[in-house]
């Protein structure tokens, strides 16, 4: 069972921006669903390969949007973005170095982000870009 469903009110109401934050709801429910398995450890590797993949792909996203619509919150933004991808790089420092319970770490990170960034930063964008057209 899902750990996080996906609703509406994670939806900025941009489809490519909701279906990249879906990758990341997956990604939340994928350590979860090891870690009721036991088997946080086994995929924790792959979790955060996936983490860092999905920020080169859905930041870049996002900021290409801010630079095109010259959106004014995007300074702010970025700077949470690079918070967050220098966490990222330090959870996969932390898996190379085998750090015990990592996992339960990863998922409450996501977690949060799920419930602060996407919820409050991204849902700022959300009337912005969708008053330029974008939906």
């Amino acid at each position: 069972m899902a750990f996080i469903k996906w609703n509406d009110s994670y939806s900025v109401h941009v489809v490519e921006i909701d279906h990249q934050h879906r990758k990341l709801v997956s990604l939340l429910n994928d350590i979860h669903d090891a870690m009721t398995l036991g088997r946080g450890k086994e995929v924790i590797d792959s979790i955060i390969d996936g983490l860092v993949a999905y920020t080169q792909t859905h930041f870049a996203t996002e900021e290409k949007y801010f630079e095109l619509y010259k959106y004014p919150g995007a300074p702010e933004h970025i700077r949470e973005h690079n918070d967050f991808v220098k966490r990222v790089l330090e959870f996969k420092d932390e898996a190379e170095n085998c750090k015990q319970g990592l996992s339960i770490e990863v998922m409450l990170f996501l977690k949060n982000w799920l419930l602060t960034h996407i919820k409050g930063s991204d849902m700022k964008y959300s009337s912005f870009f969708n008053e330029h057209g974008l939906g």
